[in-house]
């Protein structure tokens, strides 16, 4: 009789063997979840801004529990430091210093500027690492509401202390995914105009022709496109009565990013730009700016 031949067991995979070496990292938050935390922060904070103005003391006790529950600032600054991420390709400096790339060797070897590096105000800065922070060209001063390292000043813009001489004063300042956070639309119009107290004259020195001083502005791109009271062409007649000149723009399916050039002329027109509707329609967004 002959033997029958044994089979060889089948091997079990790796998952049935030994343990893994290690587990597998918790899964971040994924970009869907990421905007859906931001857009609901932003949505919490005017409703909070509208009952406060109102006086409606329910929805004020409503809107702040909410945000309580959602971690409140420092989550949604977290969701905003994931969303910029280098694997997200969220960094917006980016494109600044793609922009200022010959501008920024240029003025400092033929400026009043030689040899030391130009100053940016990043406001509401959320990392040291980004592509501005990196540059030899520039020395950065950080802040935020509520900052997420050391070596960004917690600070609100619009308590910043005045400069009191030129030399406080900055050459480029970055206002990046910011002024859509400010929640009514005289704020985000006064941060705008204060910005023009921080920046330097452009006749300071600086070559003819160049991009300094200048305001990095990017914001959600829906804020210009899908607003009930904003467009471009509003966006841009707001910034020339500030005495800004459109410099550079990129506009991405997410983002809309502007470099505005300061000088110090003023066309006159700030008590004529309102919150008026110019895009009608139910599916508008409110996001607004208005110069009082």
């Amino acid at each position: 009789m002959v033997a029958k031949k044994k089979r060889p067991k089948k091997s079990g995979s790796l998952s049935h063997g030994r343990p893994p070496f290690h587990h597998k990292p918790a899964a971040a938050l994924s970009s869907k979840a990421t905007r859906a935390s931001i857009r609901s922060h932003h949505v919490l904070q005017k409703a909070l801004a509208q009952a406060i103005a109102n006086g409606d003391k329910a929805t004020i006790r409503e809107s702040e529990a909410k945000l309580k529950n959602q971690g409140g600032l420092q989550s949604y600054q977290q969701a905003s430091i994931i969303g910029q991420s280098s694997e997200r390709g969220g960094d917006s400096s980016k494109v600044l210093m793609q922009w200022l790339a010959q501008s920024l060797i240029f003025v400092q070897h033929e400026s009043n500027h030689r040899d030391k590096p130009l100053r940016l105000l990043e406001i509401g800065a959320l990392s040291k690492s980004n592509a501005c922070s990196r540059s030899p060209l520039l020395s950065v001063t950080r802040i935020d509401l509520h900052s997420q390292d050391k070596s960004i000043l917690q600070q609100d813009f619009m308590q910043r202390p005045l400069p009191t001489c030129n030399e406080e004063k900055f050459d480029l300042i970055s206002l990046s995914l910011v002024l859509n956070y400010v929640p009514d639309a005289i704020g985000k119009g006064e941060m705008l105009r204060r910005t023009i107290q921080f920046l330097r004259l452009s006749s300071d020195g600086y070559p003819p022709n160049e991009l300094f001083p200048s305001l990095f502005l990017v914001l959600p791109a829906p804020c210009v496109t899908n607003s009930r009271y904003m467009d471009e062409r509003k966006l841009s007649q707001i910034m020339e009565s500030l005495g800004y000149e459109l410099a550079q723009r990129k506009m991405s399916a997410k983002l809309a990013y502007y470099l505005w050039k300061f000088g110090s002329r003023s066309t006159g027109c700030v008590d004529t730009i309102k919150k008026i509707e110019i895009n009608p329609g139910r599916s508008r967004n409110n996001f607004a700016i208005r110069l009082a």
